[in-house]
């Protein structure tokens, strides 16, 4: 197993809007973000991702970008940026950017040139089709974030693809200028001194020539899938993109890639592929009752299937991030956890538990090392999100579905969980702002608040500090082989990690019932780690309460 840096990093997710603010116009901004950079030394992260600052209208809270070398007036200035970059190097914190790069904003200079009727350099950076008989889509895909693919342009008079939202036309990576441009501008940022991109959506950047309708699901809109993911040159767009930007710098490079199966993901981050480092793959967390929509987490032995595949079938093979949370996803606590007084703080640690022992690169998303929680949503006027915000509209002033079947759904799973602010201590707006918050604070900031949980060496901060000191100590834990134990056991998740001589046993209980687990016999006796609840493991025979994890070394 080749060792690198990235491999042996934590990276913690900053979503900046909801993180710090620093000027009290209630939105977080980069300034806040360099006033918070000794919190993040003391939890011990080694790499912070932001999502996108650059300049953006913000109908999609920045993933629709204007303008990729400004930033976002409400974050501040270039300066502030640069001011951030150095302070978080000098504590040896790396910077990971979010490269958007599928789509624009409708609002970037590219488009506005693009949608003009006579011809000009831009008119074809985006992909452009003419209507159907009766001025109809080109086919009948439907967008992500709800109704069709296609928005037509009075201006052009021909549509142009949208797979997210309509101000998020689909850049035409089959045009060499296109990505010429957006090669131009990442190595821009890597003579910055950034140390990497997370890139969004990548999987989705070609798509084929020909558009066929697709297949309706029984719903109203087409899937695009077949067409638009993993399409047929975007291994080959993104190896031309290594070899003119990410082999030059000594960089990290995460993509997104919705709908990958492990053979595909070992042709994006494969070590010998040249492309990506390693990719997000969302099949732990994908599937829902109503499309992605659900109340219920998915079955353990299931869940556990899902992440034991990637980790056994990668392995050796291509590198596997690891993530419970991030600004896609609602609050794990509340969602594979219990987020109830009496068991919030200890589940949280037995997810983390989890995760950070597994083989890969974890991702902490901002609060959950806090343990943060779902909000207490009451209507629909409560979201901010785009996409929840339509999927109401959807499924239920449509009438598909009644609100008291699809609220459940849509509070469980809704992107505006992990969007509220930072909790960072019990003074009004949890010190995130000194004005009002862009978007409502979770109203039990009180109890859970980072000034609680830095004065509790108990506390869920604490724990997740030990899981990353652990993580530099011992090269199992990095680099160490999987193997799952207890397959078919509805509530206890239970793996070893093996490297060389060093072995480790990992116990998980995700039921609020006691369990009884009997010890492989090298372990009685193992040296424990870490455990989120006092233990007794010198004997075969351990009872473990709700929620309880510890971890045996040998």
């Amino acid at each position: 197993m080749e060792k690198a840096w990235w491999k042996e990093a934590v990276v913690y997710q900053i979503y900046p809007r909801s993180f710090m603010d620093s000027n009290g116009d209630g939105i977080g901004d980069i300034k806040g973000i360099t006033s918070r950079l000794d919190y993040l030394q003391q939890l011990g992260i080694s790499v912070i991702w932001l999502s996108p600052v650059y300049q953006s209208p913000n109908d999609d809270n920045g993933y629709d970008i204007s303008d990729y070398q400004a930033i976002m007036t409400e974050f501040g200035t270039m300066e502030d940026f640069d001011e951030m970059l150095t302070e978080a190097h000098k504590r040896g914190i790396r910077i990971l950017m979010d490269l958007v790069v599928n789509h624009t904003s409708d609002e970037h200079k590219w488009f506005v040139e693009s949608r003009k009727k006579e011809d000009n350099p831009y008119h074809d950076y985006y992909i452009w089709r003419p209507a159907k008989e009766g001025n109809l889509p080109p086919n009948n895909w439907g967008s992500v974030f709800g109704g069709s693919a296609w928005q037509y342009d009075e201006e052009r008079q021909m549509y142009y693809l949208h797979l997210f939202s309509k101000k998020q036309p689909d850049l035409n990576w089959d045009n060499p200028q296109v990505r010429k441009e957006v090669f131009d501008m990442m190595n821009w940022w890597c003579e910055k001194g950034i140390d990497g991109f997370r890139m969004d959506v990548i999987s989705m950047i070609s798509k084929t020539k020909e558009m066929p309708d697709g297949e309706t699901h029984g719903g109203k809109y087409g899937d695009f899938g077949k067409y638009c993911i993993h399409g047929p040159n975007v291994h080959k767009y993104l190896k031309e993109m290594n070899e003119k930007v990410l082999s030059r710098y000594d960089i990290m490079t995460v993509g997104e890639t919705a709908g990958v199966t492990v053979e595909e993901a070992r042709k994006y981050a494969g070590k010998d592929e040249h492309e990506l480092n390693m990719v997000f793959q969302f099949e732990h967390v994908d599937g829902g009752k109503y499309g992605k929509w659900t109340d219920e987490p998915k079955p353990l032995t299931e869940l556990k299937q899902i992440l034991s595949k990637w980790q056994t079938q990668l392995y050796g093979k291509a590198w596997n991030s690891l993530f419970w949370d991030n600004h896609d996803q609602p609050r794990v606590v509340s969602r594979y956890g219990n987020d109830s007084k009496e068991y919030r703080e200890v589940s949280a640690k037995m997810l983390a538990t989890c995760l950070h022992m597994m083989q890969g690169t974890p991702y902490i998303y901002q609060g959950e090392e806090l343990g943060m929680t779902n909000y207490p949503f009451k209507t629909p006027a409560d979201f901010h999100d785009i996409e929840s915000i339509n999927a109401y509209r959807e499924w239920c002033e449509s009438g598909s579905l009644s609100h008291e079947i699809f609220w459940p759904c849509l509070t469980f799973i809704s992107r505006d969980n992990a969007r509220t602010p930072v909790q960072w201590d019990d003074s009004q707006s949890a010190g995130f702002t000194t004005g009002t918050p862009w978007m409502p604070v979770n109203p039990n900031y009180k109890e859970i608040n980072a000034k609680a949980e830095l004065q509790d060496p108990q506390s869920v901060f604490y724990y997740y500090k030990k899981l990353i000191q652990l993580r530099k100590e011992y090269p199992v834990i990095v680099y160490g082989k999987y193997q799952l134990l207890l397959p078919d056991d509805p509530d206890l998740f239970v793996y070893t990690r093996e490297l060389e001589k060093e072995k480790l046993l990992v116990v998980c209980n995700f039921s609020g019932k006691e369990q009884s687990i009997q010890l492989p016999e090298e372990f009685v006796n193992g040296k424990c780690l870490i455990s989120n609840l006092p233990g007794q493991y010198d004997q075969q025979q351990v009872q473990l309460k709700p929620y309880q994890a510890f971890v045996l070394y040998r």
